[in-house]
């Protein structure tokens, strides 16, 4: 059942860049991504197609063994974001270099020139978001907002409040948004993050820590470590924390 699921999620993922189609909101469940091969790496696409405010959104995973590169350092006309999923990478942005650990992100401006190597013992799995906007790219905006960026998650200070806390990433200006916002929260056991609701950006969350369950236009939808869940703009939405314990995820929106 599992191979079978695997196959039609990438004939899925296949259709969604051939026809152009629309992203759909739901969980994207890790434990069935398919994992391609490609080089030393192995890369588990999630999603591939449009959005409201995105012409082209994709999403994978690729994890790299010790002492690998995925590919030489390179630029292109997109924007990226990397998020930092277990051990240790370490990222060139134009000739600067730091070694990020898991829940560290960078954020990589379309035309700069940025490689990715893993320098250590252990391999290195990392989350790639790639993505252009309908609208014109304005890389002074950009620029002026900061340009390509990175967080070490060990900078990141926790605030606490009464439903768990939150470490605040970054909200900014990109060269491909409006405004780009990042923070991951931390849930306490059985709450749930606020009512159903709706907003203008597309939002994705990324699950990081034990489990949770989504609501998604009134329906309910299981998900654990690993597992994205996008929430296209206007489609109503709600998190319940179903662990023993606290959950924790990064939550970002885009438009």
């Amino acid at each position: 059942m599992k191979t079978l699921t695997t196959l039609l999620l990438g004939i899925t993922v296949a259709m969604q860049l051939a026809m152009g189609q629309s992203i759909d909101s739901k969980v994207y469940v890790w434990a069935d991504l398919p994992v391609v091969k490609k080089g030393a790496s192995a890369q588990r696409p999630i999603l591939e197609g449009n959005t409201t405010d995105f012409s082209h959104l994709e999403v994978h995973a690729t994890t790299l063994p010790p002492h690998q590169a995925p590919h030489p350092a390179h630029k292109h006309d997109d924007e990226e974001l990397i998020i930092i999923k277990e051990g240790k990478l370490t990222i060139t942005i134009e000739g600067q270099t730091k070694t990020l650990g898991a829940g560290s992100i960078a954020l990589i401006m379309p035309g700069d020139v940025h490689g990715f190597d893993n320098t250590e013992e252990a391999p290195a799995t990392y989350y790639v978001m790639r993505y252009t906007s309908r609208k014109p790219v304005d890389l002074n905006r950009g620029r002026k907002a900061g340009g390509s960026f990175w967080i070490d998650w060990n900078e990141v200070p926790f605030q606490p409040h009464d439903k768990g806390g939150i470490r605040r990433m970054f909200d900014r200006a990109t060269a491909m948004t409006n405004r780009f916002e990042m923070h991951i929260t931390t849930l306490r056991e059985g709450l749930w993050s606020h009512a159903p609701h709706t907003h203008r950006a597309a939002e994705i969350l990324l699950m990081i820590d034990n489990k949770a369950q989504e609501s998604i236009n009134g329906t309910l939808y299981p998900s654990a470590k690993g597992d994205l869940i996008f929430l296209e703009s206007n489609v109503p939405h709600a998190l319940q924390n179903l662990s023993q314990g606290n959950c924790m995820y990064f939550a970002f929106q885009f438009d």
